[in-house]
């Protein structure tokens, strides 16, 4: 029996009892082995996760927590986080298969995190740097009204201490079971990018990841001054089912893949994420000698809330 095959056998066993509550299901992130979701080749995983979770044998970039990217991204001590106690709150009272206070609580039980993003600033190569990274393991990276007031005071720090702006995409688009206040986050945060961009004419860099979708997409996702993104991400406003529904006509092979998108001028760069910092580090080279820079890049002392 194969490797393969034994793994296969774990799973069909999984699959028989799965209406057993009693039956001690195995979690797979504690594993030796993960699969690889593009070409199926069996991954060691301490040597996946020295490879930024790039497999090996075909460079399909797997799926990245909020927390390893910062650490990928960020020198070492010198990340400080922002807003880290902001609490999201079932205004709404909704209700579907599950309430949204249960959905929030079991999420953030499972993935230690208190919403779908992280925001702080660090170091990066030196260069001081305001950072948020969201997270598609915390309900599929939706955007919710703490995402946006997070984004959007981590947006104005970066402004009020003339910091560059680099934020992590990795989304469903708005979280549903927020209803109006989740859209109202799109305006909320492409207006404080104004002010950053625009106005106080600071950097702001959009990096997409896989994937990228809905309302991120349809706002800060595709504001950035660089917009970077990783190989192969899935970057959409619409599903590709729903435009070929809705246009009655099937769509190209590849079509809203980070590939077709750079062939049509929708990104600037696709970087492999073993790349990525080097990558950003010498766009921050170039933005911290501008001729009409009138000061120097430095990293504040913040006080987390």
């Amino acid at each position: 029996m194969t490797l393969t095959e034994w793994f296969e056998d774990k799973r069909k066993v999984q699959a028989l009892n799965v209406h057993k509550p009693d039956y001690p299901t195995s979690d797979p992130s504690l594993g030796l082995w993960v699969q690889c979701d593009n070409c199926e080749a069996m991954l060691f995983v301490r040597y996946l996760k020295e490879n930024l979770r790039v497999c090996e044998d075909c460079g399909y970039h797997l799926e990245m927590n909020s927390t390893e990217r910062i650490e990928s991204l960020i020198d070492d001590g010198t990340w400080s986080p922002l807003d880290e106690n902001m609490l999201p709150y079932d205004i709404l009272g909704f209700v579907d298969q599950q309430s949204y206070s249960e959905r929030l609580e079991e999420t953030q039980e499972r993935t230690g995190l208190t919403d779908a993003v992280q925001t702080g600033i660090g170091k990066l190569n030196n260069y001081p740097v305001a950072l948020a990274v969201m997270d598609f393991d915390f309900m599929g990276g939706s955007m919710g009204s703490v995402v946006g007031e997070k984004l959007t005071r981590l947006i104005e720090y970066a402004t009020n201490y003339k910091l560059p702006l680099i934020i992590v995409c990795a989304s469903g688009g708005a979280r549903m079971q927020e209803g109006t206040l989740s859209l109202m986050q799109m305006a909320k945060i492409s207006s404080a990018l104004h002010v950053h961009q625009v106005k106080n004419k600071l950097l702001y860099i959009a990096v997409l990841t896989n994937p990228t979708t809905g309302g991120v997409t349809a706002s800060f996702g595709m504001l950035g001054d660089i917009i970077i993104s990783e190989p192969r991400a899935y970057i959409a406003f619409a599903g590709k089912r729903v435009i070929e529904q809705t246009l009655h006509e099937e769509l190209p092979e590849g079509f809203q893949l980070a590939e077709s998108l750079l062939e049509h001028g929708l990104l600037d760069f696709i970087l492999p994420r073993i790349l990525l910092k080097g990558g950003i580090c010498e766009l921050l080279d170039y933005y911290s000698l501008a001729a009409w820079r009138k000061h120097k890049l430095e990293c504040p002392t913040i006080h987390c809330d």
